[in-house]
């Protein structure tokens, strides 16, 4: 249906699961199999969720993975707060994930609306 790599939305994921891992790599050994493990799967989810969807078959398909991708960008939105909670994490560090989640939130909006 699309080409799913030249959406800037899926492009702008990619970037973010780069900058997860970066984070996450500073996390304690002890969240290996923790936090860790669930953030990355996480950022993977949103970027393959969007490319799953464009490779659907029809509007309403892709509509529905875009849908599972914002509750994924959501999901990890929590998990970095958890992560600067605990510790893991400062601000400084975060608040630059959180702006992109932001930014792809309204990115896979604006898309959402393209396909109803």
């Amino acid at each position: 249906m699309h080409k799913y790599q030249e959406l800037k939305v899926w492009q702008k994921a990619m970037e973010l699961i780069a900058d997860i891992y970066k984070l996450t790599n500073k996390f304690p050994p002890k969240e290996q199999f923790g936090l860790t493990t669930q953030i990355n799967r996480c950022a993977v989810s949103i970027a393959s969720n969007i490319a799953e969807g464009a490779g659907r078959n029809t509007k309403g398909e892709f509509n529905q993975f875009l849908g599972i991708a914002v509750g994924s960008l959501f999901e990890l939105e929590t998990q970095i707060l958890i992560s600067n909670r605990v510790g893991y994490s400062i601000n400084k560090e975060t608040q630059p994930l959180i702006n992109s989640i932001s930014e792809i939130h309204k990115m896979l909006i604006g898309l959402k609306k393209t396909l109803k």
